[in-house]
């Protein structure tokens, strides 16, 4: 496997070979084997981010509605924070941590964007391209695309769309709770991508795998000093 790219220039250019491409769309019945994948970095200080902070990822699967593994993985950010531009920061640390699960899931929740995106080609899209598994992006909020929002009951959708091109679905998972912003990533349409996640999410708002992985990752850093050292 090529290394990721190292630049914006280079990332730039993946993103838009990627989102030219138009793999077989993925339909399944039943969603049964779900990975979910989230990174952290320190807390405490200002700014979005430097190259070289510390770093935290874990990825969750669970397997007919059980968890079946956790696993985490340390490194360095290879890049700061920038809209757009996630890949060169967290996509080396989210990679590593879904390739040390023992099996491979059908489906892989992102904590990124996927359609919705300058490229339409956000990190989630990139990462189901690495790791050759299909992939849905879930965020809080979206990155370009605009919508209202859905009414206050479990299973409540409405579209998300740039320019009149749809790109996934604010969803509610929980009434009473903010919507998750839900994309359209690698051999996902929107639909599709909400299928998966109202078929993982339980009684919290976040779907389990990804609220597992982020756990497991949070859990991780408490453990390691801050980027300051205290």
């Amino acid at each position: 496997m090529e290394p990721w790219p190292a630049t914006p220039e280079e990332l730039e250019a993946v993103q838009r070979k990627l989102a030219s491409e138009a793999p077989p769309p993925w339909r399944s019945g039943s969603v049964r084997s779900v990975a979910g994948c989230f990174v952290c970095f320190p807390r405490g200080y200002g700014g979005a981010g430097v190259a070289g902070d510390p770093g935290w990822a874990a990825a969750a699967w669970v397997l007919d509605g059980k968890l079946a593994a956790v696993v985490t993985v340390g490194g360095k950010a290879d890049a700061a924070y920038e809209p757009g531009l996630l890949g060169l920061r967290e996509g080396p640390l989210l990679e590593s941590a879904v390739r040390a699960l023992p099996g491979s899931p059908e489906v892989l929740i992102v904590n990124a964007t996927g359609r919705d995106h300058p490229r339409r080609a956000g990190l989630a899209l990139h990462m189901g391209v690495r790791l050759g598994l299909v992939t849905v992006g879930v965020t809080d909020r979206p990155l370009l695309a605009e919508g209202p929002l859905p009414l206050d009951e479990r299973g409540a959708a409405s579209p998300l769309s740039i320019g009149g091109e749809l790109i996934g679905y604010w969803v509610r998972t929980r009434r009473g709770t903010r919507p998750l912003a839900v994309h359209a990533a690698w051999r996902t349409d929107p639909e599709a991508a909400v299928a998966v996640v109202l078929a993982t999410t339980g009684a919290s708002r976040t779907p389990e795998p990804l609220r597992e992985a982020r756990r497991a990752a949070r859990e991780m850093r408490s453990g390691s000093p801050s980027r300051s050292g205290t």
